[in-house]
């Protein structure tokens, strides 16, 4: 009985030390991801001169900026969603704000929300990426894990990234390669 016992407990042990190194791993890599997207948006927007930040392929689209601030406000939601930080990016509207649109002021809003990303994965206690965030979103309210947010988090700026690849195209210029590692 004692052996049993002793299995058992060294089972329960190893299973934790296992399960705890994969979440250690996974935070890793999500942090490596969040690092090589805010590196590769960053080539997006040094591609697209400064006098083209206005362009949007129809006119019932949104402009190269506004695509790119969609992009950053998206990634302080999640994120605050995520994390429980609230940032002052999120409460504004840059997709309507004039002031916003500039090159300068795209480039820092979209750096300024992938640090906001990047720290809050860095802070972040793995073994908290399968606890479930209840949030009221656009979409509805929505039950998912921290790791499910993360992920939409993420899927939702490389979509809006790749719709840039179109707009760059259009005029006339060619986008970054593909970064995928």
């Amino acid at each position: 009985m004692k052996l049993f016992i002793g299995l058992l407990l060294s089972l329960s042990f190893f299973s934790g030390k296992a399960q705890s190194t994969f979440q250690d791993s996974l935070k890793q890599q999500l942090v490596k991801d969040w690092e090589r997207a805010k590196a590769y948006t960053r080539e997006y927007l040094e591609a697209m001169p400064a006098d083209k930040y206005g362009f949007r392929p129809v006119d019932s689209m949104r402009s190269f900026s506004q695509q790119m601030l969609h992009l950053a406000q998206a990634n302080v939601y999640f994120t605050s969603i995520i994390s429980g930080t609230k940032y002052s990016l999120g409460t504004q509207n840059l997709e309507k704000s004039p002031t916003a649109q500039t090159k300068d002021s795209v480039e820092y809003y979209v750096d300024a929300s992938y640090d906001f990303a990047i720290t809050a994965l860095k802070n972040m206690n793995a073994a908290t990426l399968g606890e479930m965030i209840t949030q009221n979103s656009p979409a509805g309210k929505r039950s998912e894990t921290r790791l499910t947010w993360w992920l939409k988090a993420f899927e939702h700026q490389t979509h809006h990234r790749a719709q840039c690849t179109v707009y760059i195209r259009l005029v006339g210029l060619r986008p970054p390669a593909e970064k995928l590692f």
